[in-house]
């Protein structure tokens, strides 16, 4: 192996006007530039992760670290939210322009699924909520439905690879499939289908090191490539019995790893990864660093997992930090793990390693924002939430086109009879119950019932969140919502009417709409309006003392879900967000928070 890797690519002498037109191939044992063996050292950065104007910060921090190459997703369901509607749809290909600025070489996996902790996997809830299990096979609704995806989103890759003088080297086929299922042709018909699209770089597949996985995620004549976060020999091992000739690599390096809420906060031990990355690049492996920056789930778009070795139990949804314990860390300063890392990938270099860039400008000083002004969450609800649906069961979140947010169902117990149970059939994913205006109770389990009985007659209401729809393993694309019904005794209830809430109706336009008032000194729930004066912004974090459980935005931008369960406590705001004077911040509690209340900026 070569020491022609970021030695030739990404030290500081090198400019993007050495991205000359290069050919760049899989070998027999090594990956080769113009027929020269190279070592990919590269590190996962999702765009839409990070705030466009910091990316070139980040994407510095990745050559001082001593990568060569950058890693990347892109999310479908982030750019066409709707059948046929697309949002900022082109920023892959600004990105892609930032890496190459950036004397990086990129990696890109675009899917249709990507896992990567994201609400659905990245596939579109309108898509999934029609087909459901008919996902990610050779389905001929959902090929069509890739295949003219594809042709809209890739040509802005296609124009940026290496042999075109652009920064991509390789494409993925789907993702970690072998995981999930075993439909070949559905492999096939992907790979063909990005050499349709005038992808010309190689293709790779990537997958856990076990046989039943690399036997379902490969496809012929692709290379296969390998994820784990320790185990190098043994991983490799079990990757050449698949593949006997090739380069190894180690796509997805497990540096670290995501949280869920409610859980302990995951820390690995930087000298432990340290020694695991030694490991892959002393076996003559490319690597991956999984995640080399993290970054956030803003807006809601953190996904969940479901509990068990078969991923059926209880559902664990990710928190809005994605810092995955990082070398470089959801701000995007460097950790112990990134002087470590350095330290071992400087070995791999023929020169000195760039400096890391000036950290970006922090917060000049603690801000703070009494909300003063409130609209009731029924209120917040008819003015921004959709159509009023009713019929006689309760319609999921994918028929009521929610994909993040939340559906107020309401039904009446007739009556007179005495008090019985109330049951909800098919809760997914967290119901806040009231029984004629009075808070009943919180229902989480898929099965669940509200602890008091309920006499008849009763108007109950019950306030559904999704918590973030699965991104992993059989019960991803699952529906939202109550997917059963609603019970009583054993009866069930019909003439449900409910109303869904988007969070992407939260736009400056139509908050200005609602109907505010003073806000209430007592325990409250509802959308919150106050300022923060700024004096000198830079990136800071917002916390949110005496809230239970809801969203936050400042300056319209959607930071993401908190929760005072925890493990995250304060929710990372980009400088680029922030300005000098008086900034807008509001706040959707879903719960109900403290009289004394107030968002801190520190």
């Amino acid at each position: 192996m070569s020491d022609f890797t970021a030695g030739d690519l990404a030290t500081d002498d090198v400019t993007v006007d050495d991205f000359t037109v290069s050919d760049f191939t899989v070998g027999d044992s090594d990956f080769l530039l113009d027929g020269r063996p190279v070592r990919l050292l590269s590190g996962a950065l999702h765009y839409f992760r990070v705030h466009e104007a910091q990316w070139g910060h980040r994407l510095a921090m990745l050559r001082a670290m001593g990568l060569n190459c950058v890693e990347t997703y892109v999310p479908w369901n982030l750019h066409e939210p709707r059948p046929g509607r697309y949002a900022d749809e082109e920023a892959l290909g600004r990105f892609l322009d930032a890496v190459r600025a950036a004397g990086l070489w990129a990696i890109v996996r675009p899917g249709p699924y990507i896992c990567a902790e994201w609400e659905n996997g990245g596939l579109p809830h309108w898509l999934t909520g029609r087909l459901g299990r008919r996902a990610r096979t050779s389905d001929e609704e959902y090929e069509g439905n890739v295949e003219r995806w594809f042709t809209r989103l890739l040509p802005q890759l296609v124009r940026r690879q290496l042999p075109a003088g652009g920064p991509v080297v390789m494409v993925q086929v789907e993702n970690e499939y072998g995981s999930y299922g075993s439909d070949r042709d559905h492999l096939g018909f992907l790979a063909e289908l990005l050499r349709g699209c005038g992808v010309t770089v190689p293709l790779f597949t990537s997958d856990g090191p076990a046989d039943h996985m690399l036997t379902g995620g490969s496809v012929p004549g692709v290379l296969a490539t390998v994820n784990f976060g320790s185990g190098a020999a043994e991983a490799f091992a079990a990757l050449r019995r698949h593949q006997p000739r090739g380069p190894l690599m180690c796509m997805e390096f497990w540096c670290g790893w995501f949280d869920h809420w409610g859980d302990e906060h995951v820390v690995r031990d930087a000298d432990d990864a340290a020694r695991a990355l030694r490991e892959i690049l002393e076996a003559g492996g490319s690597v991956n660093v999984y995640m080399a920056h993290g970054g956030s789930n803003f807006a809601g778009w953190a996904g969940a997992n479901r509990s068990g070795p078969m991923q059926d139990g209880l559902l664990a949804p990710t928190v809005t930090s994605y810092d995955y314990d990082a070398p470089i860390d959801e701000a995007g300063l460097p950790t112990e793990k990134f002087w470590r890392f350095r330290e071992v990938l400087a070995e791999y270099h023929d020169g000195p390693l760039p400096d890391p860039p000036p950290p970006p400008a922090a917060l000049g000083a603690p801000a703070r924002a009494v909300p003063d002004a409130w609209t009731p969450a029924g209120d917040v609800l008819e003015v921004l939430g959709g159509k009023e649906w009713s019929g006689p069961l309760p319609p999921t979140f994918e028929e009521l086109d929610v994909d993040r947010g939340l559906v107020r169902y309401q039904v009446d117990v007739p009556g007179p009879r005495r008090p019985y149970s109330l049951r909800v059939a098919g809760l997914r994913d967290r119901a806040v119950v009231y029984v004629d205006g009075e808070l009943a109770g919180v229902l989480e389990e898929e099965d669940a019932v509200l602890a008091e009985p309920v006499p008849g007659p009763a108007a109950v209401e019950l306030w559904v969140e999704s918590l973030g729809r699965v991104n992993y393993g059989p019960r991803t694309g699952e529906p939202k919502g109550i997917t059963g019904g609603v019970l009583h005794e054993r009866q069930y209830l019909h003439g449900i009417r409910a109303r869904g809430l988007r969070l992407d109706a939260f736009e400056v336009a139509a908050v200005d709409r609602l109907p505010w008032r003073d806000a209430p000194r007592e325990m409250a729930r509802g959308l919150f309006r106050g300022v923060a004066e700024v004096a000198s912004p830079g990136d800071a974090w917002l916390e949110l003392p005496g809230w239970t459980r809801g969203f936050v935005w400042v300056n319209g931008f959607a930071l993401g879900r908190y929760w005072s369960k925890g493990p995250q406590q304060a929710l990372y705001v980009p400088g680029p967000v922030l300005h000098a004077g008086g900034n807008d911040v509001w706040v959707l509690e879903l719960e109900g928070c403290a009289g004394d209340r107030e968002v801190l900026l520190r």
